[in-house]
């Protein structure tokens, strides 16, 4: 049965991963949640291949399903407040693409503008 512990110590390791990105999207730390979520995902495959090998018990199996409910519901969480983000980099790009396209106007508008002194004679 140490294989079988193996395989729920990996999943409460992932789980421990989980808790660390949603806590690094609370705090709006998104450059490390990145680096988070690249080590999750080689967790995740490593798990993979350990729980394909290993058998659980009935109170393994019941142990695994909590601990995947509990990443669920954390990855819901996670998800959320990347979508958050996501929204409002799209609305600071979309100002920033406001003011520059304001900014070339002007430009093109000053340009044409003929100097005061030097108009028609």
């Amino acid at each position: 049965m140490t294989a079988a512990r193996d395989v729920i110590a990996e999943y409460e390791q992932l789980l421990l991963r989980s808790t660390q990105m949603l806590g690094l999207a609370r705090e709006g730390d998104w450059a490390r949640l990145v680096e988070e979520e690249s080590a999750y995902v080689v967790a995740v495959e490593t798990l993979k291949h350990s729980d394909a090998n290993g058998s659980l018990d009935a109170r393994g199996m019941t142990r695994k399903a909590e601990v995947l409910e509990r990443i669920l519901e954390q990855d819901v969480e996670t998800r959320r407040r990347l979508e958050a983000r996501r929204e409002e980099l799209s609305e600071l790009i979309g100002g920033n693409r406001r003011q520059l396209n304001a900014n070339r106007a002007y430009r093109a508008g000053s340009a044409m503008a003929v100097p005061i002194g030097q108009g028609r004679k």
